[in-house]
């Protein structure tokens, strides 16, 4: 799903944009980081580190990432992260889903990440579905088309008050506003010593 074009580029470029910002502003402010890319199996993994060598790695490595057509393993994936992080840590995912049913393994992993580390959960709005959604029908396709539109929304914001429900912090919106929020919701964090 993370392949799918959003706003002229694929979801996964949109989302390695977004943690590249977030990262440097980490690394000015003195955090270290690192990260973890998975598919059907874990496919990366950074340790967390500080300074801007770590930035640099961490810019190579994104690079790197290749397109896979598969299905994820999110409960392989977080059990592998899981074991390789020994101490708290801002954990900031990546993800998409297309309804309920198959986000219930997603949230049942995530919420074993966020009883140990500070879990920030993000989603790209698509705004071509809000779009048809909210469009008036002219005909019965359309209508269809909107009442499919309407419930993917539902079903998507029923996933993230689960989410805020587990104290996990969701960010969801746009494409082009994800980069700004990601890190205005990383200074939050910082602000209120989270971690």
């Amino acid at each position: 799903l993370m392949s799918e074009k959003i706003a002229g580029l694929p979801k996964i470029d949109h989302a390695v944009n977004a943690a590249l910002v977030t990262a440097w502003a980490a690394i000015i402010g003195g955090d270290l980081i690192g990260m973890f890319a998975f598919d059907s199996t874990p496919r990366a993994y950074l340790p967390p580190q500080g300074g801007r060598s770590a930035f640099a790695r961490l810019r190579s490595e994104t690079a790197a990432l290749e397109y896979r057509h598969v299905e994820s393993n999110p409960t392989l994936a977080i059990a592998h992260l899981h074991d390789r992080l020994k101490r708290r840590a801002l954990i900031v995912i990546f993800t998409d889903f297309v309804d309920t049913t198959t986000s219930e393994l997603l949230i049942e992993n995530v919420s074993l990440l966020s009883r140990h580390h500070v879990v920030v959960f993000v989603g790209l709005r698509d705004p071509v579905v809000e779009s048809i959604a909210s469009a008036p029908p002219d005909d019965l396709t359309d209508v269809a088309r909107s009442v499919t539109a309407s419930q993917m929304l539902i079903e998507r914001r029923i996933v993230f008050e689960r989410l805020n429900r587990m104290g996990v912090i969701c960010v969801d919106v746009p494409p082009e506003q994800v980069s700004s929020r990601l890190v205005s919701t990383y200074l939050s964090i910082k602000a209120r010593e989270m971690i």
